[in-house]
């Protein structure tokens, strides 16, 4: 089985950016509501998966994903997805021997900033950088799949 161990984090200021590597331009979307599992078709700049996550909130949670035609990809999220798909630009930055992923949301779910850092083991200690809020794992909310359904602009 494969398994994602990640921690999600606020963002306090915008001093990351400093930091960033490279980014990436996402578009995903969920074909299914609540249930045991999230899966998603996602179309980045160069390719499309499609992936099936386990419905845990938490640190560690069953991945599974799969490259796919980008054609197939596309017609998933313009036809067979129960919400409007998230657009995020996610980058890529260097802290402390670690990569820490940004996820800047846009549309319904700007201005939502979330950084992330995927561990090997769940109790992997790290360096928390400056500029990370306040810790957001265990907090539905924040999830992509949780953000599809009640996108961040709709929580006032």
């Amino acid at each position: 089985m494969a398994t994602e161990i990640e921690r999600k984090f606020l963002i306090r200021n915008d001093s990351w950016r400093e930091r960033s590597y490279d980014s990436r331009h996402y578009e995903q979307g969920y074909l299914c509501g609540r249930g045991p599992a999230s899966i998603r078709a996602r179309i980045d700049d160069h390719s499309a998966n499609l992936n099936i996550k386990s419905a845990d909130i938490g640190v560690t949670r069953a991945e599974y994903e799969y490259e796919i035609p980008l054609a197939d990809a596309r017609h998933m999220i313009d036809q067979l997805c129960v919400a409007r798909p998230i657009k995020k630009t996610r980058h890529f930055v260097a802290y402390s021997g670690r990569t820490w992923e940004i996820d800047v949301f846009e549309e319904d779910n700007a201005p939502l900033v979330v950084a992330e850092i995927e561990l090997e083991h769940a109790d992997d200690d790290f360096e928390k950088p400056p500029w990370l809020g306040e810790e957001v794992t265990d907090d539905e909310r924040y999830y992509n799949h949780a953000l599809a359904l009640a996108p961040y602009s709709s929580w006032w």
